[in-house]
């Protein structure tokens, strides 16, 4: 597979987003307009497939649809956007450290609760009904 020239269908299976979700966002400007061979089908460059993989990112971490299109926007202006896309991806940032450290918390809850389950029943488990002791 040419990665430097990739069908909507090969770039669909390599990042694991439909064909509909690649035109949907170049549909609402989260991809540039993609270049087309002489059939008039899309031809994904390798700067297309890191773009949808920062976009990607972006989108696990939970940046809502406008705020990467807003993102995206700044990026189309040039470089004279970089101390605005920095800010927005340091306010994000901030986001989603807020977000790990609640994870963070969450995670210590359940793994107190484990652990009282642990102990509530070891009582239970005497050498003669624990499938873990050896004979």
């Amino acid at each position: 597979m040419n990665e430097e020239n990739l069908t909507i269908r090969q770039l669909a299976r390599l990042s694991g987003l439909s064909e509909h979700a690649l035109r949907y966002f170049e549909r609402i400007g989260l991809l540039d307009p993609v270049e087309r061979n002489a059939a008039g089908h899309r031809r994904y460059n390798a700067r297309d497939r890191a773009w949808l993989e920062f976009i990607q990112r972006l989108r696990a971490t939970g940046m809502s649809i406008a705020g990467m299109r807003a993102y995206a926007a700044l990026r189309r202006q040039g470089d004279l956007t970089f101390p605005v896309r920095r800010a927005l991806l340091a306010e994000h940032r901030e986001r989603v450290a807020q977000r790990i450290e609640q994870w963070q918390g969450a995670l210590r809850v359940l793994d107190d609760r484990i652990a009282w389950y642990d102990e509530q029943t070891a009582p239970w488990r005497t050498a003669a009904n624990d499938p873990d002791k050896p004979d």
